[in-house]
């Protein structure tokens, strides 16, 4: 599979998950981009258009940015997630992000 073919299956995906996946302030969008050297992380209320929260870290400690972003959550009083893969498929990194948000303590 070429680049383009693959970053066009993660773009179609990403826009069927958007449809479904709202962020509220009191249960806000948790957004993950993955580049090729960072994991990136939002906290989103939808219906304001604003960033709660942001984070980025190395891709190598994916686990360690999800519960670093649930300590930073928690602190602002957010318990509770929806959790928007960003069309990328839920394994390895992503799945190890959900999971150290999960072990922070956030609620999917």
């Amino acid at each position: 599979m070429d680049i383009k073919t693959k970053r066009e299956n993660i773009k179609r995906r990403h826009k069927r998950v958007r449809a479904i996946v709202k962020g509220t302030a009191s249960r806000p969008r948790l957004s993950v981009f993955r580049s090729n050297k960072r994991i990136y992380v939002q906290l989103i209320d939808d219906f304001r258009g604003i960033t709660l929260l942001s984070l980025a870290d190395k891709k190598t400690s994916a686990s360690k940015i999800g519960e670093n972003l649930a300590k930073k959550a928690l602190e602002k009083g957010i318990e509770a997630v929806v959790f928007d893969r960003g069309g990328y498929k839920y394994h390895g990194q992503v799945k190890s992000l959900a999971e150290g948000a999960r072990k922070g303590g956030l609620k999917f």
